[in-house]
């Protein structure tokens, strides 16, 4: 991934050339190296800007972005609170899904995250008018009310379940992604036991591409595998007994 500037050399194995001989040209351009290479230049999708960004910590895969939006019904205009927002990625996710008119309130309970998600999202998404990012602790209490959907990346989501519930309008969606089956294992009896949630659910995703050429058609050798566990459960009226 490779910011344009004026003057600049871009250097590879393959050979350079100068940033100058794309200004002005469409994206999806053709430029020639100084070896006579072909290389296409286009705009990083979202998807390659969330695995090359800079980091602080392990980023949420674009396959498990996908489905934290999907499974979370993020919708246009909604009011989100992401904790655990580490290098930024799920909260750029979430902030174009919620548009102009919706808003994310993130929180990182590590200044340099917190920082680092600022300096990505700012880069990713300049207009950051529908998002806030600050140094906060979810556990403990929850500034917000009336929120559509509570999107968690922590080591122990259990310990915001009773906040989540005070804080999610009825039938809001909570979420979270976890490494590994112990601690969904932990997430998913608190859940139960609260009686303000139900529809608990918990999968995986896995991408196995394909090599398509013209006399052959088979897996790769190499997939995607086990990267985290998506928790959801939905927040409802409690039963009375």
């Amino acid at each position: 991934m490779v910011k344009l500037a004026a003057g600049e050399i871009f250097n590879s194995h393959n050979g350079h050339f100068n940033h100058d001989s794309l200004f002005n040209k469409p994206a999806g351009s053709w430029v020639k190296t100084s070896k006579g290479n072909l290389m296409l230049a286009v705009h990083p999708t979202m998807g390659d800007f969330t695995k090359l960004m800079p980091r602080t910590a392990t980023v949420v895969y674009p396959k498990d972005l996908g489905a934290i939006l999907v499974s979370g019904d993020i919708f246009p205009g909604a009011k989100v609170l992401e904790a655990g927002c580490g290098s930024g990625a799920v909260t750029i996710c979430l902030m174009r899904a919620v548009g102009d008119k919706g808003y994310v309130y993130s929180y990182d309970i590590r200044e340099d995250m917190v920082e680092r998600a600022q300096r990505n999202v700012n880069e990713m998404l300049p207009d950051m008018t529908n998002v806030s990012i600050k140094l906060g602790d979810v556990s403990s209490r929850i500034n917000h009310t009336d929120l559509d959907r509570i999107v968690l990346d922590l080591p122990e989501p259990w310990k915001v379940v009773d906040n989540a519930s005070k804080s999610l309008v009825f039938g809001g969606i909570f979420v979270s992604f976890l490494p590994t089956i112990l601690q969904v294992h932990e997430l998913s009896e608190t859940l139960k036991i609260n009686q303000n949630f139900s529809m608990v659910e918990t999968f995986e995703l896995m991408i196995r591409s394909w090599h398509v050429s013209q006399r052959s058609i088979r897996p790769d050798h190499r997939m995607i595998g086990h990267t985290g566990f998506i928790t959801t459960a939905r927040k409802c009226v409690p039963l009375k007994n």
